[in-house]
């Protein structure tokens, strides 16, 4: 687990350096395929269940699940970039927004909040806590801020398969699900939406947007439950 999620934080920071006006989705999609492929390891996303790119690349609007292609980056876009690599029979996910050059003040407030809100669940991934302390810490912190928390998707054990169980809600009351225990790794992962929490999701059958049109930023790191502080197992992107 721990050397995927080198693998994987290694290829999400070669993809936030790529995020510039005039690169395409799709450039930065097969840079990641091939560095991924030069440590030994394979995308965890490519081809999993029928996804037909190695990274997910989400522009502006789209929460997750944006497939790389022929778009250009553009001065003040935000860009989500969530990515997998399996080697050794395990895998590591994790994903960060970046700004496309200049953004606006609102938001790199938005993608700021939405990394602080990981680091917030993170003091409650602890062993005795439970999974819904993580999500209500989550919540509380991205509301407090004017944004909202997307419901539909969540965080996830990780492991042997790319998804397991438990499922790691983003929201909740405290005190419920499963109790943290040792050992256990799990992804945490934060999806923020400017305005509601409400979402559309595209004809392509991947895509998932904001239902107002309003901008939504990602931020996830793969971690263990250890007998004291959290291990991130994909490094903190900057």
């Amino acid at each position: 687990m721990r050397r995927a999620g080198k693998i994987t934080a290694a290829a999400r920071a070669l993809a936030g350096e790529m995020v510039k006006p005039g690169v395409t989705t799709q450039e930065i999609d097969k840079a990641v395929y091939q560095f991924i492929k030069s440590q030994g390891a394979e995308p965890s996303f490519l081809n999993y269940n029928g996804y037909p790119a190695s990274i997910c690349i989400s522009v502006n609007d789209e929460i997750i699940h944006g497939i790389p292609g022929k778009r250009v980056l553009e001065e003040g876009d935000i860009v989500s970039v969530d990515v997998g690599a399996y080697i050794g029979g395990f895998h590591g996910d994790c994903a960060a927004t970046y700004a496309c050059g200049r953004i606006s003040e609102e938001a790199q407030k938005l993608i700021d909040v939405t990394r602080q809100s990981f680091f917030e669940g993170l003091k409650f991934a602890r062993e005795g806590y439970r999974i819904s302390d993580i999500g209500h810490a989550v919540q509380e912190y991205v509301e407090r801020n004017g944004f909202s928390v997307v419901r539909e998707y969540v965080g996830h054990g990780v492991g042997r398969q790319m998804h397991e169980a438990p499922e790691v809600p983003n929201y909740g009351a405290p005190g419920h699900g499963p109790k943290l225990l040792r050992g256990m790794t799990i992804a945490l992962e934060p999806m923020v939406n400017a305005g509601t929490a409400a979402i559309r999701q595209m004809s392509d059958g991947w895509t998932v947007k904001t239902a107002d049109g309003k901008y939504a930023a990602h931020y996830e790191n793969t971690l263990l439950i250890t007998s004291g502080e959290p291990e991130l197992l994909t490094v903190p992107a900057p």
